[in-house]
């Protein structure tokens, strides 16, 4: 029976329940906001306590805001948003994002040609925009390149909108020089290159250079250890504030199944700069233990079983397994001897180096672009594509190491190095070795500004 006598019926009871929830709800969500503001009350208070209250009353000695210049105060300043250009974003998606509802804008940006860097909407890249306190565009910034390298400078361009004061528009590229940082950073190899890397902040393109500055001295696919270690000195850009991109490896440390590889950039006067090791050995002209950037090896230089026909054979070279397409480079300077079909090499380049050493790359897809007979090709020019031509079973490059016209292992042979430095250029060389030193050691301590203004910032894996 109910309070006023009336049976308790089940749909009664259902109903009685649902006209007291709102109640009960209504009496929970008064304690949670008086919680809350509670809890936002203490927050503040321990963030920033005030050393003493302050209550402005009408007895208060202290003189009273001004409201009004408040508001016109607060009114003066633009207000600032931006947003991330994502995937599938149109220009029209973006300005109602960033609130932009000025009449005639988006047809002007689609139509003016000193807007046209707005036709290409990268995803990753910021459009950003300031409005007046009334809502009225103040300006337009689409920083469509943060960061390019021209003419040995670090730059970022950005497209700038800005009303004409007329009703229309005005539109015009802009670039600033970006500021440089020198960077310095160390990592410890526990599951590979990347990792480490990764672990200590470093960016990718720096990666790949210390695999490419390294390479003659460390096969990067067989060699890395657990508890191997390196440090590097590199450099870096930014604009107002933000990173637009990374630079050059100055100097790099690697300690590889203890031993000590070094690198360090040198730019003498009578030549255009390359690494050389601390002992000013060029690495520039020394053979690179592979062809590939990443890939594994699938068979070795000796004895093997044919995959194709079987049987008992040897294996001149050494296959690199990678995906179709991937870029094949020359591992050394030379001469293009040969670039063509070779029965079961399928396509294939021979080239030519000093010491009568010449390199055979097969079962390539295709050759790069220029690629022929006769023509000279630097250490790290992308001569060809990993493909599966001829007889092969998958993708790969077989890569053979002659001397003589004999194949030898590369994994194993000590590879020719190159000149070093004479006694005029030895002298700035050590100047430059022994700044880059000073760098390296700071990996104990706090980051600090060098002696020429240049930022230097420190990174270590954690």
């Amino acid at each position: 029976m109910s309070e006023k006598g009336i049976p308790e019926t089940p749909s009664l009871r259902k109903a009685m329940r649902a006209h007291r929830k709102p109640f009960h709800l209504f009496r929970k969500s008064i304690l949670l906001v008086s919680l809350g503001l509670f809890a936002t009350a203490g927050a503040l208070a321990v963030v920033q306590p005030p050393e003493k209250p302050v209550i402005y009353t009408a007895e208060s000695v202290l003189p009273l805001p001004d409201i009004e210049a408040l508001s016109e105060t607060a009114g003066s300043d633009p207000f600032i948003s931006e947003t991330v250009i994502r995937r599938g974003d149109t220009l029209a998606a973006l300005l109602q994002r960033l609130h932009v509802q000025e009449a005639g804008l988006q047809a002007f940006l689609v139509q003016e040609p000193s807007a046209r860097s707005i036709y290409k909407l990268y995803p990753g890249r910021v459009i950003r925009v300031a409005l007046d306190h009334e809502g009225r565009l103040v300006s337009l910034r689409y920083d469509h390149t943060p960061g390019a390298r021209d003419q040995g400078r670090y730059v970022s361009r950005w497209l700038e909108v800005t009303p004409d004061g007329s009703g229309g528009f005005t539109a015009s590229e802009q670039e600033q020089v970006a500021d440089t940082q020198i960077r310095i950073a160390e990592g410890e190899i526990t599951s590979s290159l990347f990792g480490a890397t990764d672990a200590a902040d470093i960016p990718d393109n720096i990666t790949f250079q210390m695999v490419e500055i390294l390479g003659s001295k460390i096969d990067f696919m067989q060699d890395l250890r657990k508890g191997d270690r390196f440090r590097l000195v590199y450099e870096t850009y930014s604009s107002e504030g933000r990173d637009v991109g990374a630079g050059r490896v100055l100097a790099l440390e690697f300690l590889n199944k203890g031993k000590t590889h070094d690198a360090v950039w040198f730019a003498p006067e009578s030549s255009s700069g390359g690494y050389y090791d601390f002992d000013g050995q060029s690495l520039k002209g020394a053979f690179l233990r592979n062809a590939l950037k990443f890939s594994r090896i699938s068979s070795t230089f000796g004895g093997r079983r044919h995959p194709v026909h079987g049987g008992w054979r040897q294996h001149n070279g050494v296959d690199y397994a990678a995906p179709s397409g991937t870029p094949i480079l020359a591992t050394a300077d030379g001469v293009v001897k040969f670039a063509g079909w070779q029965r079961g090499y399928g396509n294939t380049i021979i080239l030519e180096h000093h010491g009568d050493i010449t390199t055979l790359y097969a079962h390539q897809k295709g050759f790069a672009n220029g690629i022929k007979k006769g023509v000279k090709v630097s250490q790290g020019t992308h001569i060809g594509y990993v493909g599966s031509t001829g007889w092969s079973t998958g993708p790969h490059l077989h890569y053979e190491f002659r001397v003589n016209n004999k194949p030898v292992d590369p994994l194993s042979i000590d590879l020719p190095v190159a000149r070093t430095l004479n006694a005029s250029e030895r002298q700035q060389f050590d100047t430059v070795v022994a700044q880059y030193r000073d760098h390296i050691e700071l990996l104990q301590g706090p980051a600090v500004a060098g002696a020429d203004g240049v930022t230097v910032q420190v990174a270590s894996q954690q």
